[in-house]
């Protein structure tokens, strides 16, 4: 069964942490470039972070960059999303999810993606 299953979520302070894990299954996951994205209320969806198949090249949204940290393990078929210095705006549900990559840019490219998990920032 092909799936992405994200894990890690939940509630934390502002200026707290967490890492989220995407767990792929199913498919050759170290051909495929992944993506992080999130939708908070109201707002439109955001890619937030991705990491290349070939050489583990990241790209990162500007309202996370220094903060957020994409990595792949493609033994354990995992990405990882490590989030420090969390604020109230980070609040959203994140998906990760297979992309292709357009330079500087990058979009879900409709094969594989998760359900999402709730990430909530607030003291």
């Amino acid at each position: 069964q092909v799936q992405l299953v994200e894990s890690g979520g939940g509630l934390v302070q502002p200026g707290g942490s967490l890492r989220l894990s995407c767990a792929a299954s199913g498919f050759t996951f170290e051909d495929y470039a992944i993506g992080w994205f999130r939708r908070a209320p109201g707002k439109e969806r955001e890619g937030v972070a991705c990491i290349s198949s070939s050489d583990g090249s990241t790209l990162y949204a500007d309202s996370v960059k220094g903060r957020f940290t994409i990595s792949r393990d493609n033994v354990k078929n995992t990405v990882y999303l490590q989030m420090n210095s969390l604020k109230p705006e980070d609040t959203a549900v994140y998906h990760c999810a297979t992309v292709e990559i357009y330079g500087s840019l990058w979009e879900e490219d409709g094969e594989y993606w998760g359900q999402g998990i709730q990430v909530t920032v607030s003291s």
